[in-house]
């Protein structure tokens, strides 16, 4: 189960890294969700930076379990709140992706608790 968790933990931070420079360079699809779920663009680089916090957090956790099952909640934490940001606006159409990295980033923190 170490292995798994090692191999997700990097596949996650590598998604969220992704996913956080979209943000910070301003990607077209990116902005226009985030303005049709009414997220201010003063919030982007903060919420590209929480996206590196968590894929430094599961990287680290790698060599210190603590750390990454504490980001790996961050990270589900999140995506939650993404579903939930789609929800509020009626974004039906939005809410699959945030929900399968919802379960995605909820691989880590089970095999993190798992591997203790």
């Amino acid at each position: 189960m170490y292995i798994a968790y090692i191999v997700l933990a990097v596949i996650v931070s590598f998604l969220l890294v992704f996913s956080g420079r979209s943000m910070l360079v301003k990607d077209k699809d990116i902005v226009e969700t985030l303005t049709r779920l009414g997220v201010p663009s003063s919030w982007y680089t903060m919420l590209a930076l929480l996206k590196f916090a968590g894929a430094a957090g599961l990287l680290i956790g790698i060599f210190y379990r603590p750390l990454g099952i504490a980001a790996a909640i961050g990270v589900v934490l999140f995506f939650i709140g993404a579903v939930i940001s789609h929800l509020r606006v009626k974004d039906v159409k939005g809410v699959p992706v945030p929900f399968v990295l919802v379960l995605v980033s909820a691989a880590p923190l089970v095999l993190g608790l798992a591997t203790l």
